[in-house]
């Protein structure tokens, strides 16, 4: 092979000449996403490793989430046609099968549960039916999507209309849980749809909040919670597994995980041992599954896949659900308030979505903005962390109808 040849064929396995319009695209969409966690602290932990999950899947010729190739041999031993490996497939087609196998969203569950405090759930259990009330848009959406079936080119099916529901939940594990199972080429698209409006939860909710809520009501002053139990806080998650998995055993994976971790939280008061495996719950571990999670995720973000009519009945219907799930917390709020003689705050009915801690957070903000003296955030974490249970039995829900 002469030395011109030798450059043409290195020549022709560069990337350019083979790259499509539709992956340039996602190319700049992969540099908006990191460029929004970066400056913006859009939810950085996720929205960079899916980002750049998003560049590395459209770059032409990488293959890096090319699968496996196998070919039909004869074994010269037996004469018995068998499989061989031909090509071994992509780094990332290998990562992917933890999503495709529904590993790594439990996995994050586990993590969370280690890091969340169930006590204001625990102390005011009144708070799981806000956390149920902010699920309403998950199946309001779930509804509309398969109402668009007029729409050329938008249309959904059963499927495709759960995993977009889901992403009212403001929980992207669960999002992506339910999306690998039902819809797995929308996979993509309902990642950075519901990862997105988890990080613009500070900018979404205030003016639904102020809407739906009267000055007086936002200026509600609750009383303290009472002081949780050492024994409440080992039986809850046990009585939650339980409970949760035998109605809804679809769902078991997601809470058990959840509640696992919070077992290990509240298990360190009693036997200081375990926390060892508390830390690594709550570090390592998480750590590592997100950035598998975010980045075999993105890679999913194809330029065919991603670019076209029903990427943007997803961003759309996904804002939708959400705003949905954010105004039923506040409206089941505003009828606590009533039945209570006005001593609940309707604010704390907008944390029933699952974004933890972000949306408690925003409670407490709006809250203090009418009343300086007004401190809502532990009354938040409970319709919050109820919001975090309520968006996994959704999906189980979802899953149990439609898997």
């Amino acid at each position: 092979m002469s030395i011109g040849q030798s450059i043409l064929k290195f020549l022709e396995t560069m990337g350019f000449a083979a790259m499509t319009w539709q992956e340039g695209v996602m190319i700049g969409v992969a540099c908006v996403l990191i460029y929004l966690a970066l400056k913006k602290g859009f939810e950085p932990l996720l929205l960079l490793p899916i980002g750049f999950g998003v560049l590395l899947g459209n770059l032409p010729l990488a293959g890096l989430m090319a699968p496996p190739v196998y070919e039909t041999v004869i074994d010269p031993r037996t004469g018995q046609a068998v499989q061989e490996m031909k090509e071994v497939g992509g780094l990332i087609y290998y990562i992917y099968q933890g999503v495709k196998l529904g590993i790594y969203p439990p996995l994050i569950f586990l993590g969370v549960g280690a890091m969340t405090d169930f006590g204001p759930l625990i102390a005011n259990p009144r708070s799981l039916l806000l956390g149920a009330a902010a699920q309403f848009g998950i199946f309001t959406t779930f509804l509309g999507a398969l109402l668009l079936d007029f729409l050329p080119g938008i249309a959904f099916s059963p499927q495709e209309a759960a995993s977009i529901g889901i992403i009212g939940g403001a929980d992207g594990p669960t999002a992506i849980y339910l999306t690998a199972r039902l819809a797995p080429h929308l996979l993509g698209p309902v990642a950075v749809a519901a990862y997105s409006y988890m990080a613009l939860v500070p900018l979404i909710q205030p003016p639904i909040m102020r809407l739906l809520t009267t000055k007086k009501e936002r200026e509600v002053v609750m009383e303290e919670l009472r002081e949780v139990s050492r024994t409440e806080r080992i039986v809850f998650p046990l009585v939650v597994t339980a409970v949760v998995s035998l109605i809804l055993p679809a769902a078991a994976p997601l809470v058990g995980m959840l509640m696992l971790g919070n077992l290990l939280r509240e298990a360190v008061s009693m036997q200081p041992i375990m926390n060892r495996l508390l830390k690594t719950a709550q570090n390592e571990l998480i750590n590592i599954v997100t950035i598998l999670l975010g980045v075999s995720v993105g890679a999913t973000a194809s330029g065919p896949l991603f670019l076209n009519p029903k990427t943007l009945g997803i961003i759309l219907l996904g804002v939708f659900a959400f705003a949905v799930g954010t105004a039923g917390g506040v409206l089941l709020g505003k009828v606590m308030y009533r039945t209570s003689g006005g001593k609940v705050n309707p604010l704390i009915g907008s944390a029933g979505v699952s974004a933890v801690p972000m949306a408690a957070r925003v409670s407490q903000t709006v809250g203090q903005q009418y009343n300086p003296s007004n401190f809502l955030l532990m009354h938040a974490m409970g319709p919050n962390v109820a919001g975090v249970i309520g968006s996994a039995v959704a999906a189980g829900v979802l899953l149990a109808m439609l898997g």
